[in-house]
Parts: C-alpha cells; sequence; structure tokens
C-alpha cells in the first residue's frame, strides 16, 4: 500500500520530535514500529474475526481459534517489542550528550504503554509529563505519543 502525502508530513514530524528528545533518527522509525507492533498485539488480545490471543498461567501466549476454540503456540511479539523498546530507550537515556555538542541537560525518558487498541500504544514520558505525586496512568497523554 502507498503512502500518502499526508502520512508521509506526520511520520517526519513525529521523527524530527522524537530527534529532538535525542533519539536517532534510525532509532525514531524503530520506535514508530514498536509502537504499531504493540498496538496490533492489544488488538490479537481483545480478539478479532479469527479468534484471539491468550495467555497461559505461565505468560506463554496462544492462539485461540474462534472457529475450533483450538489453542496454537504463537511467537511472542509483544515481549519482543518490549525488549527492542527497553533497548533504545537504555541507549538514548545513557548517550553522551557533551560528545553530540547538544546544550540540553539530559533528562530520562520513560516508556508508557497504553493497552486500549483503539489508539496509539506507546508514550514516552518525559519528567515535567507528570505532576508530582500524581499516576502515570491519569497524565500519560502530555508525553509524546509514539504512532
Amino acid at each position: 500500500m502507498a503512502m500518502t502525502k499526508r502520512e508521509k508530513q506526520r511520520i517526519t514530524a513525529q521523527e524530527n520530535t522524537l530527534i529532538n528528545l535525542g533519539f536517532t533518527a534510525f532509532e525514531a522509525e524503530k520506535l514508530r514500529k514498536i509502537s504499531m507492533t504493540l498496538q496490533r498485539w492489544h488488538e490479537l488480545e481483545c480478539g478479532i474475526d479469527g479468534g484471539c490471543v491468550e495467555r497461559d498461567e505461565a505468560g506463554k501466549p496462544f492462539w485461540r481459534s474462534e472457529y475450533s476454540g483450538k489453542l496454537s503456540p504463537i511467537a511472542d511479539r509483544e515481549k519482543g517489542a518490549k525488549k527492542r523498546l527497553s533497548h533504545i530507550l537504555w541507549l538514548r537515556n545513557t548517550r553522551e550528550w557533551a560528545f553530540l555538542g547538544w546544550p540540553m541537560s539530559q533528562v530520562e525518558i520513560k516508556p508508557y504503554i497504553q493497552g486500549d487498541p483503539r489508539g496509539a500504544a506507546l508514550y514516552l514520558i518525559r519528567p515535567d509529563d507528570i505532576p508530582e505525586g500524581k499516576n502515570v496512568d491519569s497524565y500519560y497523554s502530555r508525553g509524546v505519543c509514539v504512532y
């Protein structure tokens, strides 16, 4: 499917925002793909026409077919996406800012994964996004949405 001009502009604006937060262009693209993977996984957990993802007591994911009710093991894409996300944030949060010549002070960016499949799955939270003593669940939308 071809990308529209509007979609390309949206992706470029998001990439520029992430670069201004201290991510590389490569990391920005990876974050976008991680968000899309998590959003799709959340859709599958809620269920689609062919079935849904379920986890057993040990946390291993299975696909439950809507037609037969049979459980089949599937790859845990959520676990892999979270691992890649953790690595990218670690790289960004430990990067030597003086080496890059950036005058900004380094602030730690934390992820917030929103499990509702109707919207973006990944938000990047800066320290000033959440008021002192408040819960991130009520204020995550103040962070940078990655979609």
